[in-house]
């Protein structure tokens, strides 16, 4: 059964520094890993064998529905200290992809392409690969949330992100809370947003994909105390608010969500737990 892209355009806290924040990659011989994009360490939630476990049921949760691209979530804080409104606290795209393995091996699975905080500057960002084992390492409770877009963006998607206009798409200046409608401020989630938005539109012009942003995004409203989000904006160098205006906005996996399900015919969200 084919899908047809519904094009829009054509359809007329005191925030803490990990919130919403992604993680540095897991290393497997560590004792313990960065929870969040903080340069503290805590114990491991779950031992390998349960992360593992929970790595393999989501690659094929993903597999099962055919996907060769989907925008994929973790929780890196528990639940109950999340905003109203949001749940998962990283989002990245999980690429079908031949992987070489250690042995030089070359087998199926799922890469994770990401943007990650530096762990010594958080308020700058790098593109990381990693796969999922490494993406649930530092989570606090294991479910993942996943999007798999209709064919058709999952086509569009694979091209923008092996080619140059993935990159070109990174702002490397951190925002926690990033405004998804403007430019100099990125956080992950915006980056999925706007990778989204520039495999639909077919273009990296900055202003075209803000403008329509703007046009068709309903971006998810951060609500938080003002003057402790200003307290927080003073001292945590990865909450910017000169990229605000009003009552904070931002991209979130919810958020996308609604918004592929709204314009994109054929986009299933699904939630993974363990067994």
């Amino acid at each position: 059964m084919s899908h047809t892209l519904r094009h829009p355009a054509l359809l007329s806290v005191l925030i803490t520094a990990a919130f919403l924040s992604a993680s540095a990659p897991f290393n497997a011989s560590a004792v313990s890993f960065s929870s969040s994009s903080s340069a503290a360490s805590v114990q491991a939630t779950f031992s390998p064998e349960q992360i593992i476990a929970f790595s393999k049921k989501v690659e094929k949760t993903m597999a099962a529905n055919g996907a060769r691209v989907t925008i994929l979530a973790r929780m890196g804080r528990p639940a109950a200290e999340m905003p109203p409104g949001m749940r998962f606290t990283h989002a990245a795209f999980a690429v079908y992809s031949e992987i070489t393995t250690s042995d030089g091996r070359k087998v199926p699975g799922y890469s994770i392409q990401n943007l990650y905080q530096l762990e010594n500057a958080p308020d700058r960002s790098e593109l990381v690969q990693d796969f999922p084992v490494d993406f649930f390492a530092g989570v606090s409770e294991l479910e993942a949330g996943i999007i798999v877009p209709s064919w058709e963006l999952q086509q569009r998607l694979l091209k923008v992100i092996t080619s140059p206009a993935y990159a070109f798409l990174h702002e490397s200046s951190y925002s926690v809370i990033a405004n998804p409608y403007t430019l100099g401020r990125q956080n992950c989630t915006e980056f999925v947003l706007d990778v989204i938005n520039s495999a639909i539109y077919q273009t990296t012009d900055p202003k075209v994909l803000k403008a329509n942003t703007k046009a068709y995004f309903e971006p998810q409203k951060v609500d938080v105390n003002p003057f402790k989000l200003m307290l927080g904006s003073m001292f945590v160098k990865e909450v910017s608010l000169v990229d605000q205006s009003g009552t904070p906005i931002t991209a979130t996996f919810e958020s996308i969500a609604r918004y592929l399900q709204k314009y994109d015919k054929g986009s299933v969200v699904l939630t993974v737990k363990p067994d």
